[in-house]
């Protein structure tokens, strides 16, 4: 096919953060979720995984059971199970307790925009 760029699973993005980011972090640019290959300071270019299983920080003291749904809270730049003002990024592929400080996240990029809940 002509038009084709790539399969999709990582993509190229300026970090909108002040205090950067560190690889392995997740990161939101608008309706994109991925996860930072790199670190990165604000508006450098960065390749951000997409697609895949990844160990993310969590909100604190929460426990998270496998197969939720799984938000991005980008206050914080952390995963919690509060749809309301955050970003569907996933699903828990494994049980997190309380104590951990990550949580086992399936990205799912399908109809992430549908899913953004704003107050």
């Amino acid at each position: 096919m002509r038009n084709f760029i790539q399969p999709g699973n990582s993509l190229a993005i300026a970090v909108p953060y002040a205090t950067g980011v560190s690889a392995g972090q997740g990161v939101l640019v608008g309706a994109l979720f991925g996860v930072a290959a790199v670190d990165g300071v604000q508006n450098a270019m960065i390749e951000a995984a997409t697609a895949g299983v990844f160990d993310l920080t969590k909100e604190p003291a929460l426990a998270i059971a496998a197969g939720v749904r799984v938000f991005w809270d980008n206050t914080n730049r952390r995963i919690t199970t509060t749809a309301t003002g955050n970003f569907q990024v996933g699903i828990a592929t494994q049980a997190a307790l309380a104590a951990d400080g990550t949580v086992r996240v399936w990205l799912m990029r399908a109809s992430f925009v549908s899913d953004r809940h704003t107050t």
